[in-house]
């Protein structure tokens, strides 16, 4: 194991690209843990030991690694992009536009990257003042509670917070494309798998000293079970073969060979548990709007993360969810078309409506499995939590599943790199 790694060290190249991936998730954790000036450090760590326990920001704080609770210069994190990406991904199939620009290939992925980034500046700003109003005493609708982290408060100060965080969520998603292009990985991925491992030490402490020692051992041999799971889930897939027919142009014979379309088991990765958070964050707003006490009380008693009927809530939405998006992601008439117009076929299946109609067979028997997996995964730390009445780091599956699934796709990515130098890699095969 130590001779593999050695071998990064020994490319220039991969060398280079690890150590300014390291430098640049290093200078993220910098802005993150760097408040904007005029928050109060005693109410920030007042809010930060109340905030595992809260249902949205909890879950929110998770892909921030803290960073959203101290109100720092990173405090939006990955948040405002990935709601972005999620958004434009899902109106590709609505809106014509988006849809002519997926198909153009290069040219129309730069069209659609430049549309997510314009969303994303209008998101970061509107979350930004909403996140500045609501740590400034009225965050009822976040925790339950308030607390005031800007006590000087005005309406320059306000104005600069909210255009710092902003700016800070630009230079995050430049930060991310930087890793992408000279780096070694997926730049936004690494930098939420940065946050949410930096949060699972503090987490896990927290677990010990509510818990009790037994308790965090059995959760943690429960964790090692699940992120076995989880890496065999994760390297799970099908395989449908696929033959282009043989055709001669000219005095070239193009065709005649045999490949294969991948089908991951979870090929939604954890985009359902974040919509099914978003959706059980309604009522918590509208339980501020509505003056039903009635409604309030049902809110404030079950949708809380450690409660059986969120976790069961959560795990039906997850289940909704992840075919939605699996679906939205491989359209099965969009493929099959696709092949037929390639040359292509699947051995046995007539091309056209049969290939479509084995295309949508496959993916309903995947996606029963990746979606039972993924809220299983999800919930399962949560309902031990729950019968224990833990009320700290409840989202620990969560965690889970973003830290193994980056880094085994990182781990990839450098095996590959060495594989092309004739270096032994990492992953067996």
């Amino acid at each position: 194991m130590f001779s593999r790694l050695a071998n990064i060290f020994r490319v220039a190249d991969l060398r280079n690209k690890v150590l300014f991936t390291v430098s640049v998730i290093c200078l993220y954790q910098l802005g993150a843990n760097l408040p904007i000036p005029g928050v109060s450090w005693s109410q920030v760590t007042l809010l930060q030991a109340k905030a595992s326990s809260s249902g949205v920001l909890g879950f929110l704080n998770l892909f921030s690694g803290g960073a959203l609770t101290r109100l720092a210069v990173f405090g939006l994190g990955v948040m405002p992009y990935i709601t972005s990406s999620i958004v434009i991904q899902l109106l590709t199939g609505v809106i014509p536009k988006l849809a002519v620009w997926r198909d153009e290939g290069a040219t129309g992925q730069k069209k659609i990257t430049q549309t997510t980034r314009y969303l994303t500046i209008g998101l970061a700003l509107l979350q930004s003042t909403g996140l500045v109003y609501a740590f400034h005493g009225h965050d009822q609708a976040l925790l339950g509670y308030t607390i005031d982290l800007i006590p000087k408060f005005n309406l320059w100060l306000g104005l600069f917070m909210v255009l710092t965080m902003t700016a800070g969520t630009a230079f995050v998603m430049w930060l991310a494309e930087l890793i992408t292009q000279r780096g070694i990985g997926q730049g936004m991925s690494l930098l939420i798998f940065a946050n949410v491992v930096a949060g699972m030490p503090s987490g896990g402490h927290a677990v010990w000293l509510e818990g009790g020692p037994a308790k965090f051992t059995i959760i943690l041999l429960v964790s090692l079970a699940l992120l076995v799971l989880i890496v065999f889930m994760d390297n799970g897939q099908r395989r449908i073969p696929v033959t282009f027919a043989r055709r001669v142009v000219g005095r070239k014979e193009m065709g005649g060979n045999s490949t294969y379309i991948p089908l991951k088991v979870n090929q939604s990765g954890v985009i359902p548990i974040i919509f099914a958070s978003s959706v059980l964050y309604i009522p918590v707003l509208l339980s501020n709007i509505v003056p039903w006490a009635s409604f309030t009380s049902f809110v404030n008693n079950s949708l809380r993360p450690t409660s059986f009927f969120y976790i069961g809530t959560d795990f039906l939405l997850i289940l909704a969810f992840t075919f939605f998006y699996v679906y939205i992601a491989f359209e099965p008439h969009q493929q099959a078309e696709m092949l037929r117009q390639q040359g292509g076929f699947v051995p046995g299946i007539r091309p056209g409506q049969p290939t479509e109609r084995y295309f949508a067979k496959m993916l309903s028997r995947l996606t029963v499995v990746g979606a039972f997996f993924l809220a299983s995964v999800a919930v399962v730390p949560s309902i031990l939590m729950a019968l224990w009445s833990i009320n700290k780091f409840p989202y620990y599956g969560t965690t889970l599943l973003i830290a193994v699934g980056v880094a085994l796709e990182t781990m990839r990515q450098i095996d590959s790199q060495l594989m092309m130098r004739n270096y032994e890699g990492f992953l067996k095969r």
